[in-house]
């Protein structure tokens, strides 16, 4: 499995222990549009989060470091993002001037394909609530949950996306309450949260699992991408702390959520790949990042050589939650691939 991960303020590298030979393909470089950027004004983060190195930080709260299983190697990347391609052709999709999936085959003329109006249409996502507790902790009223649905939707209909709560289901387990974050390998869960999954995923690969639980590490969050193998252990995994409301300060806005299920759709970090003008996180309209950003100064410049500051307010970055306010268009555009691509289903 496939993982990316977002820890309380170190978020975690789009945790990907990738086993190249198992790669099922993500998405490609993403054209840049007119309007990449929301006008959402900064807001000021608070000063609490702690830096550390791209190696080292697994989206942890300030302060806990860990290695980062899921960071792609360069070839990792590429490797999927071929993959990606070729799944794409087999749909009969190719991107067309913009960089969107269009319903015309590799076959088609050169200007067809250009011309070609993109696939995607808006999409409802059913989402599958796994409430996590040890007794006494972890409960979630259904307020907290609605809020935190709320704040998906806001961040994700630029995209076309939009998240409808379907069960909310509440499991009392000590050790899958207090888990760890991704441990790498082949699947990336430890061996409380495979088992978690196993026993309670839902639906789908169009279908979103999300599992509350506390993490033990500091982690704030992990997920899966859509190029994983392992229908079981799709889904994200969240700290009950992180929704909107909940006690982690700097992160209790709701989008470590935001940040994971970005990763979910497809999306890199914006600091995958460092000072890169051709690969990175593979969409365009995302200046290039060195690593990861945990202070929402938005005069950062780690690529000097290259255009634009660094994208700290964009909620693929590791600033606390005040500071993230949006996804690029080109983002966007790579989400809807990738839905295409992975989950969107063929019936």
């Amino acid at each position: 499995m496939t993982w990316s991960t977002r820890s309380t303020r170190q978020l975690g590298l789009a945790s990907l222990g990738l086993a190249t030979a198992g790669l099922a393909a993500a998405s490609w470089a993403v054209a840049p549009t007119a309007s990449s950027a929301a006008t959402t004004p900064n807001r000021t983060a608070s000063s609490a989060a702690t830096a550390c190195t791209v190696d080292s930080g697994a989206r942890k709260v300030p302060g806990a470091h860990a290695k980062d299983p899921n960071t792609l190697s360069a070839a990792a990347t590429a490797a999927v993002e071929a993959k990606a391609r070729d799944r794409a052709a087999a749909r009969g999709l190719t991107p067309n001037a913009s960089g969107a999936l269009a319903r015309t085959p590799r076959s088609a003329p050169t200007f067809e394909r250009a011309t070609a109006k993109r696939a995607f249409t808006s999409t409802t996502i059913s989402v599958y609530w796994h409430v996590i507790t040890n007794g006494s902790a972890g409960k979630l009223s259904s307020t907290a949950i609605s809020k935190q649905i709320t704040v998906l939707n806001n961040a994700y209909a630029p995209a076309g996306f939009s998240f409808k709560l379907v069960r909310t289901d509440t499991t009392t387990n000590a050790d899958w309450f207090d888990t760890t974050g991704p441990t790498g390998g082949t699947d990336g869960d430890a061996a409380d949260a495979k088992a978690m999954k196993t026993k309670l995923h839902v639906g789908t690969k169009s279908d979103l699992n999300i599992y509350s639980v506390a993490f033990s590490d500091g982690t704030l969050g992990y997920s899966s991408f859509p190029f994983a193998g392992s229908l079981a252990l799709d889904g994200d995994v969240i700290d009950y702390r992180s929704l909107p409301g909940g006690s982690y300060t700097d992160y209790n806005q709701g989008d470590t959520a935001t940040h994971e299920i970005g990763h979910w759709m497809g999306l890199y970090h914006t600091f995958q790949g460092g000072c890169s003008d051709t690969k990175g996180d593979y969409v365009s309209d995302t200046a290039a990042e060195a690593s990861p950003a945990y202070e929402c100064d938005t005069s950062r410049n780690t690529c000097a050589k290259l255009p634009g500051n660094d994208p700290v307010t964009n909620f693929m970055d590791y600033t606390p939650d005040a500071c993230m306010n949006h996804f690029t268009a080109g983002q966007n555009t790579r989400m809807q691939n990738m839905w295409l691509t992975y989950r969107k289903s063929q019936a």
